[in-house]
């Protein structure tokens, strides 16, 4: 059974008006046309929807019986329809973002600002998840967009890139340290490290610059979010290290952030979407002005 929209719509208006002439003129038919119209619908039902004579057109039992159905599914495919034109429009819609927290934090809630001044309408949800997940929930299709340092291996993702960060090394407020225009790793080394957890790339990647200078921490604590690193440095536990995207959030928590010189760790920022895979209308605004935010250098 293959019942096309224009059927449904000549059957209905039909129905509706009560008279060929009447229903092609609304529907901007001619009467032949209308006729193969509601001649191939029967056909397809394998029954007559009308009786006709010279001077009445009704509707069968079955006709009336369908009647309520086919104004329901005009009606659903015009929504539809509606609502598709809505999204391109940017009228409505729904977009994920996964972001790491630093970023999640510091920069991404004035780009979701100037979003919603021009996209009012459209919902945004945003998971701020380390970078690692960050990753598998672009992938995974849970997430539309994602925001994190450019890691080693894409595995299928694209990678579009916005800045390059530096890290920075994060010492106590009050220290001898935070008088420093610049420190060394050899100085950090010297004093209490607070790192990240074993196994994310910030503290994989601090490992491998401390291993490389031959340096080990005079002593080591670990902790899995960089707030609570934060909070640890300003109350005078130790140094660490970190992006310089989140210089405002730790300056806030009471600690000084110093430049470091010697190896360095940079790695660019940018965002992630799945390769072959065709972006929405509402991701596809949030990239654009993410890219106008951060323009190439």
């Amino acid at each position: 059974m293959n019942i096309t929209i224009k059927q449904l719509r000549a059957f209905e208006a039909l129905a509706r008006c009560g008279s060929f002439a009447e229903a092609c003129e609304q529907l901007h038919l001619s009467q032949p046309a209308l006729s193969v119209a509601i001649r191939n619908m029967e056909d397809s039902v394998g029954g007559r929807l009308f009786q006709r004579s010279t001077r009445q057109l009704a509707l069968t039992p079955e006709g009336r019986q369908f009647l309520p159905t086919a104004r329901r599914l005009l009606a659903d495919w015009d929504r539809a329809l509606d609502d598709l034109g809505r999204s391109f429009a940017l009228r409505q819609g729904r977009l994920r973002v996964a972001a790491m927290p630093s970023f999640a934090l510091n920069m991404l809630p004035a780009i979701l600002r100037a979003f919603r001044e021009r996209f009012p309408h459209i919902n945004i949800a945003v998971d701020d998840i380390v970078m690692e997940l960050v990753l598998d929930a672009v992938r995974e299709g849970r997430a539309e967009l994602g925001i994190a340092f450019e890691p080693e291996q894409l595995g299928g993702l694209e990678f579009t890139p916005l800045f390059r960060d530096r890290f920075l090394a994060i010492v106590p407020a009050g220290s001898a340290l935070a008088k420093r225009a610049r420190l060394s790793w050899r100085q950090l080394a010297a004093q209490p490290l607070i790192a990240m957890n074993r196994g994310s790339w910030m503290r994989n990647t601090t490992d491998a610059v401390l291993s490389e200078a031959g340096l080990v921490p005079a002593s080591l604590a670990e902790a899995s979010q960089l707030a609570t690193i934060g909070r640890m440095v300003a109350e005078g536990l130790g140094v660490s290290v970190a992006p310089a995207l989140c210089r405002p959030q730790l300056e806030n928590q009471g600690v000084a952030c110093v430049a470091l010189h010697g190896p360095g760790i940079e790695r660019r920022v940018g965002i992630f979407t799945r390769r072959r895979h065709a972006l929405s209308a509402p991701a596809e605004a949030l990239l654009a002005l993410m890219r106008e935010t951060y323009p190439p250098n």
